[in-house]
This record gives structure tokens, sequence and C-alpha cells, in this order.
């Protein structure tokens, strides 16, 4: 429609008639006052841009070929939503109903894969042509297909998961390799049997005004990373003492590497658990409740196959079931952490490093913390940026369905992270913490291992309750094994990064961008190194 536009000369009124000039068509009285040029303008464009809007608004608000407003509607149904009311959705009632049914009431005929769209392509192709599915067939292939893809990608997911997990928990033949070869070496070699640390050296091992650091570890590269980061990192290598304890069969093998790498001017001690007269089957209840934690293990759970199976669980759920699985977390160097006090009876403090973690900053302010008469020093889990790893509570970790753990716990309680701990062994000699874990752990397996999941974090949850500090979470950084979001830069800013998960550094499975902050402190030029092939990639 043309419009013809008058503005009288005293702009006292502005005029708006249709083209012909029969009648008036707006007329908009201004007043006795002055208005600007600049005002009308103004006025006009906002008109102009109005009626343009309503236009558009009218083209697109179409569904199976009706126009669901005419112009003057549009413009009605415009108006609420300006004001911020609530516009009525357009979408037909019967594809929520469809989407929303959980029943197969909506299912396509036939019910084989085939009948369904594989792709969006494929969904997109099947709207087009003459014969246009209604509303109700066009929600019920788009649930099809949607459903279809969900089941599929659950399913590569899971498989990904099994495959991470068969390749944690079997040992590189590079790491085999390696202590062949120092085992080897300690045989033939003198300077590969070197007592460590030397004479003059011990009265250090029981000198409380030394930075004492205790790893538990059967793997000599990983040990080899850890203690390699934290002297180089350290201020004070010289105060350094770290206390090495392995197994039988990789003392040995330990030894000759420290010995062959010494990492003067720190202290290096390394001990076998049978070197501990006390530690053995009937002095020790855990190794009694390891022991028949495997046979009930064995009997009902069904392994890594039975968790895989299991259809009803989500794929985070059977993930974290796998690595609970581990080896490593079933293995007795895990609990080798409850018997600090009575393995170093002379120390006050101790901090207590996972083999699976580097050291990028000096760890002596530790010894700074007031613990506030608390025995373990921890980051906390349930508070952080990253709510991927961040976000572990007790009901994370223990069964709160079972009535021997909700009477006695609270599930929303925060979490803390094992891996890099300070334990005041002091303090901790004052309390019943270990006598309390022997008891949850013969209580999980009276309970048919249903308190809790696999793993050792869980007990130690327990047997910790009430004793933890909270420290900054600067000093320890988790995560960098089963998820790859922590940039290389975040991770660089945390003094103590936790390859914890199965992605483990020294697999192929890592996550190249993390590995290099790992494979640093790995000398490839080492002929040990060389000669099991063990690459940075």
């Amino acid at each position: 429609m043309k419009m013809q536009l008058h503005i009288s000369p005293s702009l006292r009124h502005v005029t708006v008639l249709p083209a012909k000039g029969v009648r008036e068509f707006i007329k908009v009285k201004v007043g006795s006052k002055k208005v600007s040029y600049r005002m009308v303008f103004y006025t006009l464009l906002f008109l102009t841009f109005l009626l343009r809007f309503v236009f558009v608004l009218t083209a697109v608000d179409t569904i199976d070929g009706q126009t669901r407003c005419s112009t003057i509607g549009c413009l009605k149904k415009l108006g609420p939503g300006m004001l911020g009311k609530h516009r009525q959705s357009t979408v037909p009632e019967v594809i929520y109903q469809v989407l929303e049914d959980p029943s197969s009431k909506y299912d396509i005929p036939g019910g084989s894969d085939a009948d369904i769209p594989q792709t969006l392509e494929d969904f997109v192709s099947s709207l087009k042509g003459r014969n246009r599915p209604d509303a109700k067939t066009f929600a019920i292939k788009l649930k099809s297909m949607l459903t279809l893809l969900e089941e599929r990608t659950r399913k590569a997911k899971i498989q990904e998961y099994l495959y991470r997990h068969v390749a944690s928990s079997s040992i590189p033949k590079q790491l085999n390799c390696l202590a062949l070869q120092l085992a080897n070496e300690h045989a033939t070699n003198a300077n590969a049997r070197l007592q460590l640390p030397s004479p003059e050296r011990v009265p250090t091992l029981v000198d409380n005004s030394y930075f004492h650091f205790v790893l538990a570890s059967d793997n000599i590269l990983a040990a080899s990373v850890v203690a390699t980061s934290l002297v180089y990192n350290s201020l004070r290598p010289d105060m350094v003492v770290i206390h090495i304890i392995t197994d039988r069969k990789t003392y040995s093998p330990m030894q000759a590497w420290f010995s062959l790498h010494p990492l003067t001017p720190a202290v290096v001690e390394i001990k076998a658990l049978h070197h501990f007269d006390w530690f053995a089957k009937g002095k020790v209840p855990v190794l009694e409740a390891m022991e028949k934690d495997q046979k009930a293990r064995s009997q009902f759970r069904g392994g890594s196959s039975a968790i895989v199976a299991e259809n009803t669980e989500k794929p985070y759920v059977i993930a974290a079931k796998l690595q609970a699985m581990s080896p490593k977390y079933n293995s007795l160097m895990n609990h080798v952490r409850i018997y600090l006090p009575e393995m170093f009876p002379s120390l006050n403090k101790v901090v207590f490093l996972d083999d699976d973690l580097v050291v990028q900053s000096d760890l002596s302010p530790l010894w700074d913390i007031d613990m506030n008469g608390k025995v373990n020093g921890a980051v906390e889990t349930c508070r952080g940026e990253d709510k991927f790893v961040m976000s572990k509570r007790f009901k994370s970790y223990l069964n709160f369905s079972h009535p021997l753990i909700s009477k006695n716990f609270n599930a929303n309680e925060c979490a803390w992270a094992y891996g890099m701990n300070i334990f005041d062994l002091e303090a901790w000699r004052n309390t019943n913490i270990t006598q309390n874990y022997h008891y949850w752990l013969e209580e999980n397996l009276k309970s048919d291992l249903s308190l809790w999941q696999l793993g050792t974090l869980p007990p130690g949850l327990i047997a910790f309750h009430g004793h933890v500090h909270t420290i900054d979470p600067f000093w320890h950084m988790l995560g960098l094994g089963y998820q790859e979001n922590t940039s290389q830069a975040d991770a660089q800013s945390a003094a103590v990064i936790h390859f914890n998960g199965r992605a483990k550094p020294w697999l192929d499975i890592a996550f190249p961008q993390l590995r290099t902050l790992w494979t640093k402190y790995v000398n490839f030029s080492d002929k040990f190194i060389k000669s099991c092939h063990i690459r940075a990639s």
C-alpha cells in the first residue's frame, strides 16, 4: 500500500493518508510546542521497522501450509511478548506426547533399525517430497532416530572404557623390560647394590628437621619421575629425604636404579615390605582382609564383563566401576599409607606421595601449615571450577542405601583426595584411625563388599573421618588420568599434578598434551630407557 505523509507548516499536525487521499488514515496531534524534525524522523523510522518485523513474523509463522496469524493477529501476539508475557507455543501438542512417552507405543511399525533414519541427512530427506509426514509421524521418526543414536553412542563409549580398562590393567612390556634389565644389573654390578643412603647420611632418616616424603610403589619409572621432579623443584634439596617403599620382587631393580641414578644432595632410602618384621600375615589385618576380598570378589562379582553387560547403568558409572577394578586400586601398595606411624616411629610429620603424580613446585611450605590438631592434610574434591573432577562427596564413594553407612555418615559431606597428603604422625598415634580402618574393612567383607565402591579411598574417607584438615587446592590438582579438559597452562600452575585414572602417563592411552608434563622428567638418552624402547610418545 502506498501512503502519503503531510506535515503542517506549524509542525502541530502529522497526517498519514492513503495514496488516493479519500480519508485520514493516521492523525497525530503534536501540540502547541515545536517539534524537531529529528523527533519526527526517528518516530517514522521506528514505525517502519515495526511494520517490517510484523511482515516477517507473518511469513514464518506457518505450519503444514496454514497461516496461524494475519498481520494484525501477529501484531497482537507480538504485544504480550514485548511486555514480557508468555507467548503460547505453536508446537503441536502431539509432538510433546510422542517425545515424552517412555513406552514403545509410538515406535515405528516393523521395529527394525533399517526403518529408522540413520543420520540427520536421512531424516531430513524423509521429510521432503509430496507425502510430507504429519506432526505425529514427524515426532515418531525423530524419537526413533535419537533413541537409536543414543544407544549406539552408549555402546561405543562403554567399549572405549573397557579397552582403556584392559590397557591400564596390564603392565607395558617396556616397564617389564626395565625391571628385568635392572634386576640383572643388580646381580652383576656392585655399583647397583650401593647402600642407600650412604652410612654418613643414615642419621637423616630419623631427623625431624628434614623434609620427609614417603612414596609406595612397585613401578620403577613412575617412582623415578616423582623423586626426580620433587628434588628438581625443591629450593632446599639437601634437606629432602625420600623414603621409597616397594614389594619384594621390585626391591632389587628399584635399588639398582637409584644407586646408578643418585639424586644428590637429597637422601633416598629404599625399603621393601618384608624388611618390616611386623608386616606379615597374622599381624597385619589388611593382608587377611585383602585375601578374603579377592576370594569374595571372584565368587560373585563377574569381573569387567559383568560390569559392561549392565544395560541400566550410565557410561560414566560403568567407567568408575571399571576404574575401581584396576589392580592398582586393590594393590597392597595402596594400603601401605595406613601403617605410616608404625613404619616410621621416629618421625613426626611426613608427606605421602602416590607414584602417578609430578611435583612442579617446592613442597617445603607444607611443613609450615598448621594442622590444628588434625592428622590428614588433604585437598577437598567437592569445590572447584572443574565440575567433572571437583564434585565428589561421600555419596560418590559410599553406599548410602546400606543402613550401616547411612546412619553413620552424611551423604553430602565433602570428600577429599588421596595422592598428596600431609600426615601428622604424632597426632595420628593418639587416635584409633588404623583400628577403625581394619574394622570397616571387616564390615565390608561381612556385607558382601556392599558398603562402598572398590578401591582404598572409601575406607580411608571413613577411617580419617573427623581428622582431616583442608589445604589449598594449589597443592594438588587431580583428574589428569581420566579427563583431558585440563589445559596444559592450568596444569602447570599447580604444585602437584595427579594422573589419577586409567590414562597413566607411562601408557599409550595417556592424553598427549598432558603426558609431556611427565615425560620432561624422564632421561630418554639413558641406556636402560633406550634399550627397553621407552619413548616420549
